[in-house]
């Protein structure tokens, strides 16, 4: 079972407990996720399954759409709705104001992850650390914002985003960037990531509904890619790591498949076509 699975992650569960619950459904092991959702976020998580957990660096750098609320008036040391308030205010931005100041965050920043994040400090997670009350310094990351608007109010000084960015974006920290820089604060009460890559949240499966033939085979999954077919009489040197040469292999990365069986993604170097990533089944030598 090698592919691709678009699990719909509910919120309430972090996202290796997702990846747990679709090991059982599938009754496959080789399962783990590609980017993680914070536990009160929803929506797609993708997991690769079989050989396709070897795509976790291709997926984790695709592009992500969510649908997320701040709540202005108020911010946590979390950043979103589970932490503690750690500061208030009574400068609340109008709709106009945070409309007109959502420009200025379009394109590539520097954005500072929060203290309540995944990200690794002298080999320690920075979470871990806050909730010991170390607050360690993190370094900013360059990310981008694509698309950034304000769709609806949902609330009182509440309001609902729909942001298209760049991986490593975390909307927590937007949320705060925006409130800070129209003079206020504000803090993230719901997440929802609708897209991912070319996967949507409409076509997710909730973890425990997921089934085999929800995966999604790595021959859709490379589509987007070149396809090349080596002749046969390459089978058995490619299915050994061996470099040949194909006549009329494209520059740059290719799904490689040799007598209709997908070997995985290869490219033309120095020495002849190399696989980048195996993905060929087990079982099949010629």
């Amino acid at each position: 079972m090698n592919g691709i699975a678009n699990a719909y992650k509910p919120a309430g569960i972090s996202s290796s407990k997702a990846v747990s619950v679709v090991r059982r459904a599938l009754g496959e092991r080789r399962v783990g996720h590609m980017g993680t959702l914070d536990p009160m976020g929803e929506g797609v998580l993708l997991m690769g399954v079989g050989k396709c957990t070897r795509l976790f660096d291709r997926f984790l750098t695709k592009t992500k759409t969510y649908e997320a609320s701040f709540k202005f008036g108020y911010e946590t040391d979390t950043l979103d709705s589970t932490g503690t308030i750690t500061a208030e205010t009574s400068e609340i931005p109008t709709m106009s104001d945070i409309i007109g100041g959502l420009s200025s965050f379009l394109g590539s920043q520097e954005q500072y992850p929060p203290a309540y994040s995944a990200k690794s400090v002298g080999g320690v997670r920075s979470y871990a650390l806050a909730r010991k009350g170390i607050i360690a310094e993190l370094a900013p990351s360059v990310v981008t914002i694509n698309e950034l608007r304000l769709i609806r109010e949902t609330g009182e000084n509440e309001y609902m985003f729909e942001v298209d960015c760049s991986s490593g974006t975390y909307i927590r920290s937007l949320c705060r960037d925006i409130a800070h820089s129209l003079g206020s604060l504000a803090t993230m009460t719901y997440i929802k990531r609708t897209r991912c890559g070319n996967f949507f949240a409409d076509d997710a499966i909730l973890p425990e509904n997921m089934t085999p033939s929800d995966v999604i085979p790595a021959e859709r999954v490379l589509s987007e890619l070149p396809r090349v077919d080596a002749p046969s009489a390459l089978y058995r040197k490619i299915s050994d790591g061996v470099p040949v040469r194909i006549e009329g292999a494209p520059s740059g990365e290719f799904a490689l498949y040799c007598d209709g069986e997908l070997f995985g993604i290869a490219a033309d170097e120095t020495g002849g076509v190399k696989i980048c990533v195996y993905l060929k089944e087990d079982g099949n030598s010629k």
